[in-house]
């Protein structure tokens, strides 16, 4: 069964380092399905952006301890991908550095 590409790419990581990267090497920077493989997530950058993607590569983030007071507990476990995209393809825009 094929993921619609929206339940693969959660959310834009819109940061200084994101934005910077973005610029420098046109690379996309994703919050993505912690169970996607680098081959889901190629294939939902294509369909959503219509754009044709170079490499991926994806980093696991261990969910931080929180506390709030006496209470507290972990943040939820993410999958962070890096998207290049080939050369002379146009770059979509979520976010702008200031």
């Amino acid at each position: 069964m094929t993921k619609n590409p929206y339940q693969v790419l959660r959310k834009a990581i819109i940061t200084e380092k994101g934005l910077d990267v973005k610029e420098r090497s046109r690379t996309l920077v994703f919050q993505v399905d912690p169970h996607a493989n680098k081959i889901e997530i190629k294939a939902a950058v294509q369909m959503a952006f219509k754009v044709k993607v170079e490499s991926v590569h994806t980093a696991h983030f261990r969910g931080k301890l929180r506390r709030r007071g006496r209470n507290f507990g972990y943040r939820l476990d993410w999958k962070k991908a890096y998207i290049k995209l080939k050369p002379g393809e146009k770059m979509p825009e979520y976010g702008e550095n200031p």
